[in-house]
């Protein structure tokens, strides 16, 4: 079979021919790929820079997409071998079914997003209708879905931060209600976050950055000390694309009711992981069906892969590669 093989830690990985995937009992079956997205995580396992890259080379890359199986049955899935490539094999029982009329482009793009935005959403920071939501660096892939299941599930008002501009101006059409750029000076978007805190108190933060966006969130957000009450708040970290460290005092959370927690594959419970193949993930390719949710994506054909996998994307793009 064709597939995008990684041949050595740091390198692109290169189209090539690969023997075909085979079952190895009754729990593993076979899935013919139609599509697969190419995310951060594919990238940072081919890097060598990820805790979980690749031990054993050459390797197919892609850890999960869209297929059909054995019967026709169209799925997404997480595979057990690489899935940027003509066949993979995948869990017996452990897929979604893709519904009739969802584009397969977009059930290869979302998915991932989907574990980055609802689970954080919805398990983590648990939002409730009419709760006031700030999404940092909502100019992503995930941050722009967030946006979307914030206002879906009801949130009351959506405060969206970012640097690339014109994507924030597009966030507005997706339900943000505030855009804050973080090209502005620090002491502007301390100023403007306590402005809306103090009209519209924030109830969560969902975090794409962490860094120094997050400091500056938090000195808008932290208590005046004795006798001053704040507004719960929690804030979910999800990513950490502008530093992997931030300076937090004691003093900060003791004078506030700022709770801040983690949202990734470590921090959710079996219970939420079921939960998520069973019904949410169903339920966003129910959305994403009625054209009530989108991601803007870029797709390639598999032959194409190599050059794909260089290209620098527009804020908010999910690489997709097609395989026919």
């Amino acid at each position: 079979m064709k597939a995008a093989i990684i041949k050595e830690l740091g390198q692109t990985p290169v189209y090539s021919d690969h023997p075909d995937p085979v079952p190895a009992n009754e729990t593993e079956l076979l899935m013919n790929v139609k599509a697969a997205s190419v995310k951060n995580l594919d990238k940072l396992r081919a890097s060598g820079k990820h805790y979980a890259s690749y031990t054993e080379l050459p390797a197919v890359a892609g850890i999960d997409g869209v297929g059909t199986l054995e019967d026709g049955t169209l799925v997404y899935a997480q595979g057990i071998s690489g899935t940027l490539a003509e066949q993979a094999l995948i869990r017996k029982g452990q897929y979604v079914v893709v519904p009739q009329g969802l584009d397969i482009i977009q059930a290869a793009a979302l998915p991932n997003a989907v574990i980055g935005a609802a689970m954080a959403l919805r398990f983590r920071a648990k939002m409730k209708k009419e709760d006031v939501v700030l999404i940092n660096g909502a100019t992503g892939v995930t941050g722009k879905l967030a946006v979307q299941l914030a206002k879906h599930d009801g949130a009351s008002k959506i405060i969206v931060t970012g640097r690339n501009k014109s994507v924030l101006e597009e966030l507005r059409g997706l339900g943000a209600d505030e855009v804050i750029s973080l090209l502005d000076s620090d002491e502007a978007i301390i100023e403007r976050l306590k402005s809306i805190h103090r009209e519209t108190p924030i109830s969560c933060v969902i975090d794409y950055l962490w860094g120094k966006p997050v400091e500056l969130i938090i000195s808008a957000l932290k208590g005046g000390g004795v006798n001053s009450f704040t507004p719960q708040v929690k804030i979910v970290t999800v990513g950490s694309m502008a530093g992997e460290n931030i300076s937090l005092g004691s003093g900060t959370l003791r004078s506030s009711a700022i709770e801040i927690l983690g949202s990734g594959l470590g921090s959710l419970s079996r219970e939420d992981l079921h939960r998520f193949y069973k019904e949410v993930l169903p339920e966003i390719f129910e959305l994403a069906k009625d054209g009530k949710l989108k991601l803007d994506t870029y797709t390639a054909p598999l032959s194409e892969v190599e050059k794909a996998w260089e290209l620098a994307l527009e804020g908010g793009v999910r690489l997709v590669i097609s395989v026919d």
